[in-house]
């Protein structure tokens, strides 16, 4: 078989990957199919033949995988890229993601953790409360199609919260300028704040806002009694329940690693954003604590949150990596880098520090199981680990991770 005769070719998807292709074989050849799930026949549109894969969509479902559900986003099922699991029940997603995981921990990571907990963050739809759309070039407002600079104008992701995209989107929808990027966020107070940016290139996102077209630059976010203001761009967890959800964790899990900590104790929030992980540290550690919380983002650290006053907080605003030699050395560290990941300088710089005990929050699979290594390589191996789905209807996740010294079992 030729790659010009194989234009379309009938596949069996028996795996996925990560990233959230379908994985067949055909003639003895893999190929990666965008749009199949486990259990599905579909006839795929081949757009890219390597020697050793081939890679495409699926173009039609000939015989459904037993997973599948009604899908629960409109506006993927026009071709958005923005729910590519929608198709799918949400106990088969979990299973799927939790497979993903494991795979990418033995490939990458090298290692094999018996035991992850799942956790399914509700609700499953209308969860997120910030949300970036693009604009076209006749002003109208949407989310970009699968693997496309085009967008989906006519319908609403499944997605944002309730009101949050209401004349924004769709039929009868407001215009904004053409070629800018929409940033939509809900605070807690039910207050809707909508700003104009600049288009970001792709992967990427700006922080600068060109224009408040609706309530104020500033959201406020309350969890567990604090309550956050930051400019709508910083960074904030997606998942209406996270933010309490990681929190929580970081808590408990500390607590019991570190038992009675010294007083005053020392602890590193990296990648800390606007401070969330704060009071959980210090729950953990004693108000006492001293954190070091760190972020490159100006938006997250210019302006100290008030709801932080009682805690011994030094904010730094730099990268992570240029300033961990500066910091003293801690008890406990909390990171919850980007989709890129740590980076095994990063890593190395933490476990040089010699914490006994570490969360390390990762929201690519991949990425996370390559930082997995990197601690394995430095000392530390992975106590306590689970896959919280707080993405529904995507193939994104986040794991959360107990990490601290000593080797790993079943490191290969």
């Amino acid at each position: 078989m030729t790659d010009k005769e194989a234009s379309t070719l009938r596949v069996r998807i028996d795996r996925m990957a990560h990233g959230g292709e379908g994985i067949g074989t055909v003639d003895g050849r893999i190929v990666f199919v965008a749009g199949g799930f486990p259990g599905d026949t579909v006839d795929a549109r081949i757009t890219k033949a390597k020697r050793s894969f081939l890679s495409g969509h699926a173009e039609r479902i000939v015989e459904p995988s037993p997973l599948r559900a009604a899908s629960r986003c409109a506006a993927a099922e026009l071709g958005a890229g923005c729910c590519d699991f929608a198709p799918l029940t949400p106990q088969a997603e979990m299973q799927i993601k939790e497979s993903v995981l494991r795979d990418q921990l033995s490939r990458i990571g090298g290692i094999r953790v018996d035991t992850i907990a799942t956790t399914a963050l509700e609700p499953d739809t209308r969860w997120r409360t910030r949300t970036r759309l693009g604009v076209n070039a006749q002003g109208r407002a949407g989310v970009r199609r699968l693997a496309s600079h085009d967008l989906i104008t006519e319908v609403s992701c499944s997605q944002p919260v309730p009101g949050l995209l209401d004349g924004l989107v769709g039929e009868g929808a407001r215009g904004f300028r053409p070629g800018a990027e929409v940033v939509a966020v809900m605070g807690d107070d039910a207050q809707r704040h909508v700003v104009e940016t600049r288009r970001a290139s792709r992967g990427r996102r700006t922080e600068n806002i060109e224009k408040t077209l609706e309530g104020t630059p500033e959201v406020r976010h309350t969890v567990a009694g604090h309550t956050f203001r930051f400019p709508v761009t910083a960074f904030w967890q997606v998942h209406r329940r996270a933010p309490e959800a990681y929190g929580s964790r970081i808590t408990r899990w500390l607590g019991e690693a570190l038992g009675e900590s010294p007083s005053p104790a020392v602890a590193w929030d990296l990648y800390g954003g606007v401070g969330l992980f704060v009071p959980p540290l210090a729950a953990a550690l004693g108000e006492r604590a001293r954190i070091y919380s760190v972020d490159a983002s100006h938006a997250a650290t210019a302006t100290p949150q008030a709801c932080l006053e009682p805690y011994d907080v030094v904010v730094r605003g730099s990268r992570v990596e240029r300033c961990l030699g500066t910091l003293p050395a801690p008890q406990a560290v909390v990171l919850d880098p980007p989709r890129t990941g740590a980076g095994a300088e990063v890593v190395r710089g933490i476990a040089q520090a010699g914490p006994q005990a570490v969360i390390h929050i990762g929201c690519d699979p991949a990425t996370f199981a390559r930082d997995v290594r990197a601690w394995g390589e430095n000392g530390y191996r992975v106590e306590k680990m689970e896959l919280i789905n707080a993405f529904p209807g995507t193939h994104h996740s986040e794991v959360l991770a107990l990490i601290v010294p000593g080797e790993q079992p079943g490191v290969k």
